[in-house]
């Protein structure tokens, strides 16, 4: 579990398919380890259905609690209340 949670804190936010690549143990063995971590509060899971091709597959998205996506570039700036 530990494991699963350093390659969040690396890569900031990942799919259950490419953190089972990296850490090559299976797909059952990380959700089983983002589950227990979502539990704990250390991490954010949602499930996320995504199209590759015109296939659509399942996948679980988690990050580090806490964690904020930085902005993508080329975003308009934020209006002054």
């Amino acid at each position: 579990m530990t494991e699963t949670l350093q390659c969040l804190k690396k890569h900031g936010q990942r799919l259950d398919l490419e953190i089972a690549k990296e850490m090559r143990v299976t797909l059952a063995t990380v959700r089983q380890h983002l589950t227990a971590l979502a539990e704990s509060r250390e991490a954010i899971v949602c499930k996320t259905i995504q199209f590759e091709n015109g296939r659509q597959f399942e996948a679980w998205q988690g990050r580090v609690s806490g964690f904020v996506p930085p902005a993508a570039p080329g975003r308009k700036p934020k209006s002054k209340a």
